[in-house]
């Protein structure tokens, strides 16, 4: 990381976490050229950098200030401590329910999981899809099979050079969507009664699997912003016999935190001096809402112990289910339990992306995309602050389409989803992010849908919920 960009991103941290609020004035260029040891130059790029972002404004002979964008913003959620035991997971049939639920057309989708399918270009992938099919090799269904087509693997492995990772083409496995890469890692590295680390919150489908295959979970303390606590995993490290840890590095589902490239480079050198596998689910990394791609844990890997996964169902296709992953040194042990299972993606699916990706629209869909999720996140984050009862709190990510609401102590969340349901609202509690059934007073809250009044509304109708609970 260059020394300017990572003053932009201490200062971002800042200003996002309220330490610095609208209205306040940041350090003059003299001051962080002093404390930081950086040149002025330096120190003023990372403020163009700032003020492109709208995060900071000059003020004539007066200096830098934090944007003054309303009232500021509500405090981060609290980061909380699980036990450090390894559990048995028991979260299936809440999160069934909740997702039986979220998937109910009719319904505000603040419980949904996908962003609205109005922010992806089907007509141009269905025009693609069909003419992959009509043009079809025969031979393709044979030759596209695992690892996947090669043509979209060396796009995949392009993508990987822009954020200065170097993976090679046949690094990478082709699977159906990200969730079969995340299978086959942990079907690779671990089997029942071993103990997974993972987050805490924790996104519910890992906690699924985990229960499914039997396996122990330890959750590992994550913060808002920053994501997991890396002296905590360490203390779980001694205590347990961990196999293998399972994080989203980059905008987590779901606080949304986002790790430090600093961060992610401690990581995996923790786990390298203990040789445990990181299992990386990067599903949202193309996501971000200002700045550049985040370098994934991936690209500090030395020996083979990251296994990254990642698709294009959360930025391009989600019907399409097409994810991969780069197993490392593990790629003959899920390359074996992929061809004993599905085999390959669909290799039509594969066929339409690799035409979409050749005639350059992703890039312009994916900078409508983010604008679009920025200004959805606006106008929820806005909404909550208006609305929601006196003590809550909530995180801002930096990309994605989640926040993370935590309200006061006595609210019951699980109770708010219910009493959602009977006015069609979804929203996700808390408890299905957690193997201890935790967070009782928090809410995931979709903000990947066009805002509308009856999203407002929506909103409105939660926080009296939650008001009536409390």
């Amino acid at each position: 990381m260059k020394l300017y960009e990572t003053l932009v991103d201490d200062l971002t941290r800042l200003i996002q976490s309220g330490v610095l609020r609208p209205g306040d004035r940041v350090p003059s260029v003299r001051e962080l050229t002093r404390s930081r040891s950086v040149s002025p130059g330096t120190v003023l790029q990372a403020y163009g950098v700032l003020e492109d972002q709208r995060l900071i404004e000059a003020r004539p002979r007066s200096g830098y200030y934090v944007s003054v964008r309303g009232p500021g913003p509500l405090p981060l959620p609290e980061t909380r401590k699980p036990t450090g035991r390894a559990l048995p997971v028991e979260v299936g049939e809440l999160v069934f329910e909740v997702l039986g639920a979220a998937r109910d057309r009719s319904a505000l989708p603040f419980g949904s999981a996908f962003p609205s399918p109005e922010l992806f270009p089907f007509k141009a992938l269905s025009q693609a899809f069909a003419g992959a099919a009509r043009f079809l090799d025969p031979w393709k269904s044979v030759s596209d099979l695992s690892p996947g087509n090669l043509e979209l693997r060396r796009q995949i492995a392009r993508r990987y050079l822009e954020v200065g990772c170097a993976v090679k083409p046949d690094e990478i496995l082709i699977t159906c969507g990200a969730m079969e890469a995340l299978n086959l890692c942990l079907e690779s590295v671990a089997g029942p009664g071993d103990a997974i680390a993972i987050e805490s919150p924790a996104f519910y489908a890992a906690l699924q699997i985990v229960e499914a295959h039997g396996l122990r979970a330890v959750e590992i303390a994550t913060e808002p912003l920053l994501g997991v606590d890396l002296g905590a995993l360490e203390q779980a490290i001694k205590r347990h016999r961990i196999k293998a840890c399972w994080f989203m590095t980059s905008f987590q589902n779901p606080l949304g935190s986002l790790m430090p490239l600093a961060k992610k480079r401690a990581l995996v050198e923790l786990l390298a001096r203990h040789r445990i596998p990181l299992i990386e689910d990067d599903v949202y990394a193309e996501l971000y809402l200002q700045g550049t791609r985040p370098k994934p844990a991936k690209a500090f890997d030395k020996r083979g112990l990251v296994m990254h996964c990642s698709s294009f169902s959360k930025s391009l296709a989600p019907g399409f289910r097409v994810g991969w992953v780069v197993p490392g040194q593990y790629a003959e042990r899920v390359h074996k339990r992929q061809l004993s299972n599905t085999l390959t993606a669909s290799v039509p699916a594969q066929l339409a992306i690799v035409e979409y990706l050749k005639h350059g629209g992703f890039e312009r869909h994916l900078r409508g995309l983010r604008k679009a999720l920025s200004e959805q996140q606006a106008h929820l984050l806005e909404a909550v602050r208006r609305y929601f009862p006196r003590g809550t709190r909530v995180t801002q990510p930096e990309g994605g389409y989640f926040a993370w609401v935590e309200l006061p102590e006595d609210v019951d969340s699980v109770r708010v989803y219910r009493e959602a349901m009977k006015a069609n609202i979804s929203v996700s509690p808390g408890p299905i992010f957690s193997a201890q059934r935790g967070y009782k007073n928090c809410l995931r809250l979709n903000y990947g849908h066009p805002w509308s009044p009856a999203l407002e509304q929506g909103i409105r109708t939660l926080a009296r919920l939650a008001m009536r609970e409390g």
